[in-house]
């Protein structure tokens, strides 16, 4: 049996539109003659998003009784028992009632997913569990329900539902999310602008991270080497040696220049294991590079610049920053150092930058460019 297709409406906060859009597209299924149901639908009295859900089959919830309380939930089995071939399924991250089938409702997915049935569903990004802290120190409240990030990640398709903050405040204001007596306390609270605009611009940098994701699958499933310049991408080539911190605060530099640039660092370790390497400096490059938004990875191989072209290469990128070199002047004479082998290995696709700094064996920087980068082309 076909796993079924999993879509999450994704969006930086309530009342942008991810329930009201997940009912439209399945009236437009619908329409074109798919089996479509309303698996758990949450309209809080919206009236919009309750007349979208008209002429739509709604499975019956399940009424469960809690410490003297009663609660109505999806019932996965009545789901399961009417095999839809596509089932509305609202809050990804909801936790189930106790007694449910499952603690979690995306757990209720997983097995409508198993059984064949592709699944509409919507979250909000303060709920994914990697951001629950950060969305905490924005907003000042901690999501109780979260739902682990690979949930949402595994998704076939994921729908971004962006709404800027100043319309979404306009919408609390018309009534159009909470109820009037609830409306000044939302403005004045979780829904200022500065929060609504924080949480919005996690939304997108999340998503954007996963589309990166699927470029990159792409590119591996078609075998393509040559980097697409999609975004700027530096990648630091780091030996080990003092001058290590000087290029990856100039990589981050250069990358701050270009919106949604970003930089990797990497060293490269030979097979025998025998290096002259400080692990001590690595271990501090390592934390500084991630200190300032990079990433720190280590590649074993007895040919440095080859390497590095072909990690440079698998991660997209379009720059790499190397160290001028510390060799003496007799060495340079006799052989060419890892600036040079990887400006003459890089082709037409990467830019090579080697910077200068206090430990090199000369006093100047050079650089080798193909391509001018977004605002100014130094590197100060």
């Amino acid at each position: 049996m076909p796993h079924g297709i999993l879509r999450v409406y994704l969006g930086a906060a309530p009342g942008v539109g991810k329930t009201y859009d997940m009912l439209a597209e399945g009236q437009r299924r619908a329409d074109r003659g798919t089996d479509v149901v309303i698996g758990f639908v949450e309209d809080y009295g919206r009236a919009l998003t309750r007349k979208m859900a008209e002429g739509l089959e709604t499975v019956p919830r399940r009424t469960m009784t809690y410490r003297g309380a009663t609660f109505t939930e999806m019932d996965p089995d009545a789901v399961l028992a009417r095999r839809p071939e596509v089932a509305l399924v609202d809050e990804l991250a909801h936790t189930n009632v106790p007694g449910s089938r499952h603690e979690k409702r995306w757990q209720d997915i997983e097995d409508l997913l198993d059984a064949g049935i592709d699944v509409i569903s919507t979250v909000n990004i303060q709920h994914l569990e990697s951001l629950n802290d950060v969305v905490e120190q924005i907003t000042g409240i901690r999501q109780r329900e979260t739902v682990p990030d690979d949930v949402v990640r595994r998704a076939d398709q994921i729908e971004v539902v962006d709404m800027s903050a100043e319309a979404l405040r306009r919408r609390m204001v018309h009534g159009n999310i909470y109820p009037p007596e609830k409306v000044e306390a939302a403005l004045a609270h979780y829904f200022r602008a500065g929060n609504l605009t924080a949480l919005r611009e996690i939304a997108l940098l999340w998503a954007a991270d996963r589309v990166e994701e699927a470029l990159q699958r792409y590119r591996q499933d078609h075998d393509i080497h040559k980097p697409w310049h999609t975004r700027e991408r530096l990648l630091v080539a780091l030996s080990g040696g003092p001058e290590g911190d000087t290029l990856i605060r100039r990589a981050k530099r250069i990358a701050a220049r270009s919106a949604g640039g970003e930089f990797l660092a990497v060293h490269i370790q030979p097979s025998d294991g025998l290096t002259s390497a400080s692990p001590h400096l690595l271990a501090h490059q390592r934390k500084l590079a991630e200190d300032l938004g990079g990433t720190f990875h280590t590649v074993t191989s007895d040919d440095p610049a080859q390497a590095i072209l072909a990690f440079a290469r698998k991660v997209n990128a379009t720059q790499i920053v190397v160290g001028a070199t510390r060799r003496s002047r007799l060495k340079r004479l006799v052989s060419r150092g890892l600036g040079e082998l990887l400006i003459e290995g890089s082709g037409d696709d990467i830019d090579v930058y080697v910077v200068t700094h206090a430990e090199a064996a000369h006093g100047r920087w050079l650089r080798r460019r193909t391509r001018t980068p977004q605002n100014g082309t130094d590197a100060s």
